[in-house]
């Protein structure tokens, strides 16, 4: 096994009470859990000479990869049953162990397959079933700590929350508003109605000095008090076949949610209830969730790769080499996935469409967003093909 990544710094958040290595990726969403890697030491241009370094196949499904301490960890399902949950050497590929459990493929107008992704914390993996099966094994040998099934009516499309670590709880959107784990025995410590879910993953931030939740609901955003459950306020949103998906972004007293299915996007002002400030149609995410940047918002609309300024909802360009696929970003750059499988580093500016490098890497669906970590990007398809590429300087 690789040694570990050397910490660059100690890197602090309020959400993880614990510090990370300045590489590392290590749950949904990266570091800061805004799709924005903290890494600068990689290159843009690297595309342009494609190096895969290693390849793994891993099952059907649209799990994410998080990489901590040297170590990728990701999910997929097998023989239509079986989810199982892999660990490999980050940089090598190696498989360092797996994890399996029944889990059924359950196709519905799609691949199926886990679509969450798991959640590094501690020496420890959260992982949450599209049924509701949460398992909590040991980051360095896959061994089994604690699990659990949630009680709650299943979504549509199964349940697609991370695990959302804050404090001594694990967080998931299942249930009406979420529910709360011990995050080392997996004891309920709140729940919500059991009722149907959104698929976003929990958001925390701080409105009046009080740490909330943003909670995507089936048909409502929540502002939810972590410590015990309850409801602070809410503000519907219905979206077609009740698909409540991208994770919401907060900025001091505003907050931004998006659905796809044309639904559009809005900008509040967080009070209770929230006011809007304007709603549009110019970025509707089904899926991926946008990243902010200098007060812009890149994402995907609908089937296209669209840029949106924060303040108005102006969109200032659109490029449709994405169709309905996922970005994360690093600095001023984009890691745009094509739903086709085409890997793009593009520039981060309001002025327009700027690919720096690109490459035809994959076939079949990719919804998964990439992630960057250690100078190399994770990408992955729904038929369980995962490439791990170079782009170290």
């Amino acid at each position: 096994m690789k040694a570990k990544i050397q910490m660059a710094f100690m890197f602090a958040v309020i959400v993880l009470s614990a510090s990370v290595n300045a590489a590392d990726w290590p749950h949904w969403r990266g570091p800061n859990l805004d799709g924005i890697s903290t890494e600068t030491d990689w290159n843009p241009q690297a595309l342009n000479d494609l190096n895969i370094v290693w390849e793994a196949e891993i099952g059907i499904g649209f799990s994410s990869v998080s990489v901590a301490d040297g170590r990728a960890y990701v999910m997929g399902n097998i023989n239509r049953d079986t989810d199982v949950l892999y660990c490999f050497d980050a940089v090598s590929g190696d498989e360092l162990w797996r994890f399996e459990y029944a889990e059924p493929l359950n196709p519905k107008y799609y691949e199926g397959g886990p679509g969450s992704t798991p959640t590094v914390h501690e020496g420890k993996v959260y992982t949450l079933s599209k049924t509701g099966q949460v398992h909590c094994v040991n980051a360095q040998t896959g061994e089994l700590i604690w699990n659990r099934n949630l009680p709650h009516k299943e979504t549509t499309w199964g349940f697609a929350s991370s695990g959302l670590i804050l404090e001594d709880k694990v967080i998931f959107n299942v249930g009406a508003s979420g529910v709360a784990l011990n995050k080392n025995d997996g004891r309920i410590v709140w729940d919500s109605d059991k009722s149907e879910s959104g698929y976003a993953t929990p958001v925390p931030f701080t409105h009046n000095g009080k740490t909330l939740l943003a909670i995507f609901g089936k048909e409502t955003l929540m502002a939810v008090d972590p410590t015990d459950g309850k409801q602070m306020w809410s503000y519907p949103w219905k979206t077609q076949h009740d698909v409540n998906a991208a994770d919401p972004i907060i900025v001091g007293d505003e907050i931004f949610i998006t659905s796809g299915y044309n639904r559009g996007a809005t900008l509040l002002k967080i009070a209770s209830p929230p006011t809007r400030l304007w709603e549009n149609k110019n970025i509707r995410s089904q899926m991926s969730g946008p990243v902010l940047i200098d007060g812009y918002l890149y994402g995907i609309d609908q089937n296209q790769l669209a840029c949106v300024e924060w303040k108005t909802g102006k969109q200032l360009w659109a490029e449709r080499k994405a169709g309905n696929g996922s970005l994360t970003a690093a600095g001023d750059k984009l890691i745009v996935a094509s739903e086709g499988g085409r890997l793009m580093i593009v520039q981060a500016t309001p002025d327009g469409f700027q690919e720096l490098s690109g490459a035809d890497i994959l076939s079949a669906r990719c919804w998964a967003p990439p992630a960057l970590s250690g100078g190399h990007i994770y990408f992955r398809n729904s038929r369980g093909k995962l490439v791990c590429v170079d782009v170290r300087r």
